[in-house]
């Protein structure tokens, strides 16, 4: 499965839907920037954006929420250890109140990888981030050194579901 995504004015991206009915896009927003998001096997319809490779998926994305991207550079030789670790971790995030989905996507190009998880609300991925499931799933995290296949330190984007009425 391929993932893709973009961002934009949201009277640009609204129109998307008129133009691809058989296309399933998900609408978020960040500090007044639009993104559009969608799944499926076929070939990027973006003019400019993102396209990645769904490496690992679970739950099932949904209109509305709360959706946060862990946005993770990582250099080529270190991206199998990478995935690995990730299909090796038993994060329980899935059991966690609020959880709709999961998706560690793969860059097409360029080598940041996205962690992406979707919630019901903001207060459900705060009570994950306070939880000790959170702690043991990244009980190698941030205050030792990242792994040396990291590029870069990694950075987080959030966002808030939107539909087509709430613009």
């Amino acid at each position: 499965m391929k993932a893709f995504m973009t961002k934009g004015t949201f009277d640009f991206l609204k129109k998307l839907p008129e133009k691809h009915t058989n296309i399933d896009f998900y609408f978020m927003r960040e500090s007044g920037s639009t993104l559009v998001y969608y799944e499926n096997e076929k070939k990027n319809i973006f003019a400019s954006g993102k396209e990645y490779e769904t490496v690992t998926t679970s739950g099932t994305l949904k209109e509305n929420g709360y959706v946060v991207m862990n946005n993770i550079p990582v250099a080529d030789d270190g991206m199998p250890t990478f995935e690995d670790k990730f299909k090796q971790s038993q994060q329980n995030v899935e059991s966690m109140p609020g959880f709709q989905a999961f998706r560690l996507l793969r860059p097409k190009k360029g080598n940041t990888y996205v962690v992406m998880t979707q919630w019901a609300s903001e207060a459900d991925f705060d009570n994950w981030r306070n939880s000790d499931q959170f702690k043991q799933a990244h009980k190698d995290g941030s205050d030792v050194k990242p792994p040396a296949y990291f590029l870069d330190r990694p950075f987080v984007t959030k966002y808030h579901m939107i539909g087509m009425e709430d613009a």
